[in-house]
C-alpha cells in the first residue's frame, strides 16, 4: 500500500491507471487523507446523503491529484465506507 501521496501520485503517473481502495469517514470536521498501513483513510465533510459523500471523495481526490474529477471513479462500495477507487490518466 501506499505511504504517502506522493507514491500514490508516482504510481499513477508512471501506469496511467490506478485502482486502490479506501476507507471513507462522512460529516468531518475537514476533509483530510490519512496513509495507515494497510488503508487508506480519507474524510469528508459532506454527509452521506444522496451521493454527497461520494461527489466529495471524487472532488477532494482530483485536487489532491491535480487531474480532472472525470478521471477519478469510484467503481464498487457506493453504499458504502469502503470503496474501491479507478483513477485513469
Amino acid at each position: 500500500m501506499f505511504k504517502n501521496l506522493d507514491e500514490l501520485t508516482e504510481e499513477l503517473n508512471k501506469n496511467k491507471s490506478l485502482k486502490f481502495r479506501i476507507k471513507v469517514s462522512a460529516n468531518a470536521s475537514s476533509d483530510s487523507i490519512e496513509f495507515l498501513d494497510d488503508t487508506i483513510k480519507v474524510k469528508v465533510k459532506a454527509r452521506a446523503i444522496e451521493g454527497k459523500a461520494n461527489k466529495a471523495i471524487i472532488d477532494y481526490l482530483s485536487k489532491l491529484l491535480k487531474i480532472a474529477k472525470s478521471k477519478v471513479k469510484i467503481v464498487s462500495g457506493e453504499k458504502s465506507s469502503i470503496k474501491t477507487i479507478l483513477i485513469e490518466l
